[in-house]
């Protein structure tokens, strides 16, 4: 039964998607079998992997209104093991349209519920705020990985997100917990970023990730080459930091296991 994992921050900015399409293909060339969901209306995961979101007449939405099945709107990538379940525009509307609907805040869980036995890892990017989508993700989800951006607000908010994750742990899914804290936009030259991490390490202690995403030209790139920063450059210091930071992830799963 492969294991859900949400990508969030209310914050844009953050390196959420970044995070998302990047761990999604380190994950996948490391010998297993993921799929990434884009959850977030700008569908820039979806447009990071080459995928045209104006001609997708198939994505999310479709399937969290109940029109398709979530096997119809699944495509592959061309990176290794991994799958897409893609968004377009039309997830944008999907607030005010859930609100109406029955189980409005597991319909995400549902979907995934039926096909999550053919993946290792699942992982969701949502959308930066905190709505019906995000709801609907935390609700779907094992656990929640926080990108947080070395800047002075960097921790502005995060601890209404943390709060949020705790009321959805005790209302709709006790299972849920922090997988972990990602620092994003990391220049260990700057006193500012190394005050930033002390800050983090006080509040979340060993849930921060030991490897950190540095400001990376290649990194920024690569979503407009239409593919992750592993295919763009491999050898890149974005692309070998998303490989280490894949490393520690499933050593982490190990642990839990």
């Amino acid at each position: 039964m492969g294991k859900i994992i949400a990508i969030t921050n209310q914050k844009g900015g953050v390196g959420k998607t970044t995070t998302a399409v990047n761990l999604a293909c380190s994950v996948g060339e490391m010998g297993k079998k993921v799929l990434l969901v884009d959850f977030d209306a700008q569908a820039n995961a979806t447009s990071g992997y080459g995928i045209s979101r104006k001609s997708l007449d198939k994505s999310v939405y479709e399937v969290i209104m109940g029109e398709i099945p979530v096997k119809e709107a699944i495509q592959q990538t061309k990176a290794t093991g991994v799958s897409i379940l893609p968004a377009n525009k039309a997830l944008a509307g999907a607030e005010i349209e859930l609100v109406a609907l029955e189980r409005r805040g597991t319909r995400l869980k549902d979907a995934l519920d039926e096909i999550r036995h053919l993946y290792d890892y699942i992982f969701i990017d949502c959308p930066p705020s905190i709505g019906l989508l995000t709801l609907n993700a935390l609700n779907a989800a094992n656990s929640a990985l926080v990108p947080i951006q070395c800047e002075y607000f960097a921790l502005e908010g995060l601890s209404q997100l943390i709060s949020i994750i705790k009321k959805v742990k005790n209302s709709s899914n006790p299972g849920l917990h922090l997988e972990g804290v990602l620092l994003t936009m990391y220049d260990g030259r700057l006193n500012l970023t190394v005050q930033v991490k002390e800050e983090v390490k006080k509040y979340f202690g060993d849930k921060v990730y030991k490897n950190v995403i540095a400001r990376n030209v290649r990194l920024s790139e690569a979503p407009s080459h239409g593919m992750p920063v592993q295919m763009y450059d491999r050898y890149s210091k974005g692309a070998l930091a998303y490989r280490e930071l894949a490393r520690e992830f499933l050593e982490a799963q190990k642990e839990v296991l």
